[in-house]
């Protein structure tokens, strides 16, 4: 498995965000990531889940809600990496991918799109 610091792999997911565009990023409501270390164990290799209610499925009900939550998981993320290179690239795609969802763009679509 490939070594990293959790000080390293947070500020990859850091840099990830920074390169969403503005005009997407002001428009992302009530949503928090974090990095978390391992996914549920009922799906081990899992690189990040977005838990939460999709922009494009909010309506006038949606108010006083806990934030929608992402997670990045650095377990499998580095142990399918064979360099740091590797997990710049995985970091960038699993962060791009769960946010399309915070934007209701499904698995289907990401796959099309190349975000997959």
């Amino acid at each position: 498995m490939l070594e990293m610091t959790r000080e390293a792999f947070e500020e990859l997911v850091s840099d990830a965000l920074d390169t969403i565009p503005p005009e997407l990023t002001r428009i992302m409501d009530n949503v928090a990531v974090f990095v978390e270390d391992e996914p549920p164990a009922h799906d081990p290799e899992l690189l990040g889940l977005y838990e939460g209610t999709p922009l494009t499925e909010r309506g006038e009900w949606y108010a006083g809600v806990l934030p929608d939550r992402i997670s990045i998981y650095m377990g499998p993320t580095l142990r399918m990496c064979e360099g740091p290179e590797d997990v710049v690239h995985e970091v960038a795609v699993t962060v791009v991918h769960e946010i399309a969802h915070h934007f209701g763009i499904d698995d289907e679509r990401l796959h099309e799109l190349g975000w997959g």
